[in-house]
């Protein structure tokens, strides 16, 4: 494999078993900086899981994930703190107000009190702010923490189903944040269930099935048949 640029993320022979069933199954991926990467498959596919062991929240149980040519087992909080991690659970503090969340995220960072205004603007979510969490909805709750996992500016964006639960004006503007987000400098890698979401802005398709990648499709443009080449996919291993 050639060598990637800074802050590209490689996956080795990457495994993991939770008890005797088989989440991932030697995966090996290369992902440059600059990439936005839709992850798709099945639920049970390995989906999350890839990406939790990508962000450092679970080991792999064989193989290494290297970022900036680092494993993330020995890495250490500098480096980890180039990646943010948003779970379909937006995982927030729901009797604490947004800005309470925030600031209290930006102190276990580490970071002045300027990050929390900055990041709130960026997602545009002053306006509630200071509203407790348990009263927003589904796409204010999202951008809520995804302002929290940009507060320390990552260079790698790992986001787990974020159109869960959004109507259709959160989910075209969360769409929108994602292509912004999508800098030369940025690596933004998001499972999804929508085809059509899939081919709406990211430039490149993996695909999981059982654990393992079946399917690693450049997006060139939105002509070619990625979608059908991927449903035909689905269909064949329904039908195993």
């Amino acid at each position: 494999m050639p060598g990637l640029p800074p802050l590209g993320i490689r996956l080795q022979g990457v495994s993991k078993a939770f008890g005797r069933q088989l989440a991932l199954a030697q995966v090996d991926l290369d992902v440059e900086p600059g990439s936005y990467v839709a992850v798709m498959g099945a639920n049970g596919a390995g989906k999350t899981t890839m990406l939790k062991i990508i962000s450092g929240l679970a080991a792999p149980t064989r193989g290494s994930v290297t970022i900036a040519g680092v494993e993330m087992r020995k890495a250490g909080p500098a480096l980890r703190a180039k990646v943010g991690f948003v779970s379909h659970e937006t995982m927030l503090y729901a009797d604490l107000s947004a800005r309470e969340n925030l600031r209290f995220h930006a102190k276990l960072l580490g970071l002045r009190p300027e990050a929390v205004d900055r990041s709130a603007d960026r997602l545009a979510i002053t306006s509630f702010l200071d509203k407790p969490v348990r009263a927003l909805s589904r796409g204010m709750r999202q951008r809520v923490a995804l302002a929290r996992a940009l507060l320390h500016e990552p260079a790698v964006m790992l986001l787990d189903e974020p159109y869960t639960g959004l109507d259709e004006a959160a989910a075209a503007s969360l769409a929108e944040l994602l292509e912004e987000l999508a800098t030369p400098e940025r690596v933004v890698m998001v499972t999804l269930h929508d085809v059509a979401r899939a081919l709406s802005g990211p430039q490149r398709l993996i695909a999981l099935s059982g654990g393992r990648v079946v399917m690693d499709r450049p997006i060139h443009d939105r002509t070619d048949d990625v979608a059908g080449t991927y449903l035909a996919l689905l269909r064949a291993e329904a039908g195993r």
